[in-house]
C-alpha cells in the first residue's frame, strides 16, 4: 500500500496557523511523524492561501525537507503554485496532486508532470463536472491514461482517484467507488488508484470507523493507494491486517513485524 500523508493540510486549524506564522515545528514534527509511520510520499498543502499559495507551499517543501528525505506530494490546483514547489523540491520523484480532465486544468499541469518527471495523481473529473456513474468515471479514467501515457508518463506513475464522495450524500457512493476501482484495475493492472479515503465519512457520526471499514474493502476491490491519516494507529492496523488477509502481505511478514514491534491496535 502506498501511503500518501495527509496532516500537512491547510484545511486543519492548527497546520494553518502554522503556515500563517511561518513557524516550522509543528511541520517539522508531522513531517518526521508520518514518515515514521509509513508514509511513502508526504502531501504538502497551502491552499487556503489564496493570495500567496506559492510562497508558502514553497515553505512548506523547504520545511519539510529539512528533516526528511520522504518525497512528497504536491497538493495544488494552481500551477504557479506547483511550479514554486517543484523549483524548490530536493527529494526524491514527487508526486503532483492533482490533474483532471477539465481542458483548463489540464493544459496548465501536464508541461509541469513532465518537465519535473513527477507521478501524477489524476481525478476522474472533466468539464462537465463529477461523474455520478461507474461507466462516466472510468471513461475519464481512461481518457486520462491515454493522454498521460501520450505524455510520457508511466502507467506506474499514474494514480487515477475514482473520486470518493460521502455516502451520507448518497448512499450508493461507496459501491460507485469500489466498482470503478475494479474496472480500472482489470483493464490497467500497473496503474495505481488512490483516493482521499475520508471522504467518504464527511458529514456523518463515528468517522474512523467508517474510513477504517472503508480502506479494507477499497482494497479487496484493487486500491493500492490512499491519501490518510498515517498516525491513525488502528486505521493503520486495519490496512496491514487487511494485505495480510489479501494476500498481498508475503506469508504475513510485515504484519508479523508490526505486531512484534507493538505497531498494532486491537
Amino acid at each position: 500500500m502506498i501511503i500518501i500523508g495527509e496532516k500537512i493540510n491547510s484545511t486543519i486549524k492548527s497546520v494553518k496557523e502554522a503556515i500563517e506564522s511561518y513557524d516550522d515545528k509543528l511541520i517539522k514534527e508531522l513531517a518526521v511523524k508520518q514518515g515514521d509511520a509509513g508514509a511513502a510520499f508526504i502531501d504538502v498543502n497551502a491552499g487556503m492561501f489564496y493570495d500567496d499559495e506559492p510562497k508558502r507551499l514553497e515553505w512548506l517543501v523547504n520545511t519539510v525537507q529539512e528533516v526528511t528525505s520522504t518525497p512528497l506530494s504536491i497538493d495544488s490546483p494552481n500551477p504557479k503554485a506547483l511550479l514554486f514547489a517543484l523549483k524548490a523540491n530536493k527529494n526524491k520523484k514527487p508526486i503532483i496532486n492533482s490533474i483532471t480532465a477539465e481542458k483548463e486544468r489540464y493544459s496548465a499541469v501536464m508541461p509541469l508532470a513532465v518537465e519535473y518527471n513527477t507521478g501524477i495523481i489524476a481525478l476522474c473529473m472533466d468539464d462537465s463536472g463529477m461523474p455520478e456513474t461507474v461507466e462516466d468515471r472510468v471513461k475519464i479514467a481512461q481518457g486520462l491514461i491515454e493522454n498521460l501515457t501520450a505524455e510520457g508518463i508511466p502507467l506506474n506513475d499514474i494514480y487515477i482517484d475514482p473520486m470518493v464522495r460521502p455516502i451520507g450524500t448518497g448512499s450508493h457512493y461507496g459501491k460507485v467507488v469500489f466498482d470503478t476501482i475494479r474496472i480500472i484495475k482489470t483493464q490497467y493492472p500497473k496503474v495505481h488508484i488512490t483516493c482521499g479515503l475520508s471522504n467518504i465519512s464527511f458529514g456523518l457520526p463515528g468517522r474512523k470507523l467508517l474510513n477504517q471499514t472503508f480502506l479494507i474493502a477499497a482494497l479487496a476491490f484493487g486500491l493500492d493507494s490512499a491519501i490518510l491519516d498515517p498516525l491513525d494507529k488502528k486505521l493503520m492496523s486495519s490496512l496491514f491486517a487487511a494485505e495480510a488477509i489479501l494476500g498481498v502481505d508475503d506469508y504475513c511478514m510485515n504484519y508479523i513485524e508490526k505486531f512484534r514491534e507493538d505497531e498494532l491496535e486491537f
